[in-house]
């Protein structure tokens, strides 16, 4: 059993974006900007948006936050958003979720210039992702993908069986790994919570996805031997162990299953650190016109 060490992964790709930055600099190009709008005061979000704009910092990016109160209006909100979608110097936008109850997520997200839209969540992206156009990809779902480059895993005529539905992780995933690409080129199977007898179809997987957010939710007899097991999920659960009373746990029991894996993500510490860092490098294609030329 190999464990697949995303935060090792990650720090490597946050070089390589920094030295293609710095050559940018050294000829005179256009350096990337990262623009994020944070409402409210929700911890995660904070945490998750302060390391955004630290890697940021650490690649050589440009960043801008606009941090307002869960009060705003959503008109407010959808006003902010097209006065960057007109700022040619900002290359990219993330609207951080959740957003308060008043103002619908949906809106905002595809008010978003699908040219700035570094997050992949736009109609237009996700369109342009099923049919094979270069595109920005959700982050999560290209870091899935990235792992399984760097690792050399197999994914050739080989059998994906997916274990969640969401338009962020799951169902971009399997688009992907069906595609004729590398990696890609898989037999696909996509599955959700209440898909019946989910075991059935664990089973037969060279590769195991799971992205639902119920701990525990795969256990050792849904596994085959030798199987790659890719567990995207992080839920706070209890914990008599830790300082602060809680641990991160993912989908996968990670103890019992990963002694019969070929390759196996922990929790934390597996996809989680690819996430930002495939946000940087969208910002990257988006500043070069990788995409949308």
């Amino acid at each position: 059993m190999e464990l697949i060490d995303g935060k090792k992964i990650s720090e490597q790709i946050k070089e390589e974006i920094a030295t293609e930055v710095n050559q940018i600099k050294a000829e005179g190009g256009k350096v990337p900007h990262l623009a994020a709008i944070l409402i409210g005061h929700d911890g995660g979000s904070i945490t998750y948006v302060n390391h955004k704009v630290a890697d940021c910092q650490h690649v050589g990016f440009r960043s801008s936050l606009f941090h307002y109160e869960d009060d705003i209006t959503e008109e407010f909100l959808l006003a902010k958003v097209e006065e960057i979608n007109n700022d040619a110097d900002i290359d990219g936008l993330i609207v951080q979720l959740p957003l308060p109850k008043h103002i619908n997520s949906q809106k905002i997200l595809e008010a978003i210039n699908p040219q700035k839209d570094v997050d992949g969540f736009h109609p237009a992206n996700v369109g342009r992702m099923a049919v094979g156009l270069p595109t920005f990809l959700p982050a999560t779902p290209a870091g899935i993908i990235e792992l399984i480059r760097r690792y050399n895993i197999e994914t050739f005529a080989k059998h994906v069986v997916v274990v969640g539905r969401s338009n962020i992780v799951g169902s971009p995933v399997s688009i992907l790994l069906a595609k004729n690409a590398t990696p890609g080129n898989a037999t696909v199977t996509l599955c959700h919570r209440y898909t019946e007898n989910l075991k059935q179809y664990t089973l037969q997987a060279d590769i195991l996805i799971v992205a639902v957010g119920i701990p525990g939710l795969i256990t050792e007899e849904m596994v085959k031997e030798g199987a790659v097991v890719i567990d995207v999920g992080t839920t706070r659960v209890k914990s008599d162990v830790t300082k602060s009373g809680f641990k991160l746990k993912g989908d996968v029991d990670f103890e019992a299953v990963a002694p019969k894996c070929s390759y196996i993500t922990p929790v934390p510490g597996g996809v989680g650190p690819l996430t930002r860092m495939m946000l940087l490098k969208n910002t990257l294609k988006s500043a070069k016109k990788e995409v949308y030329q």
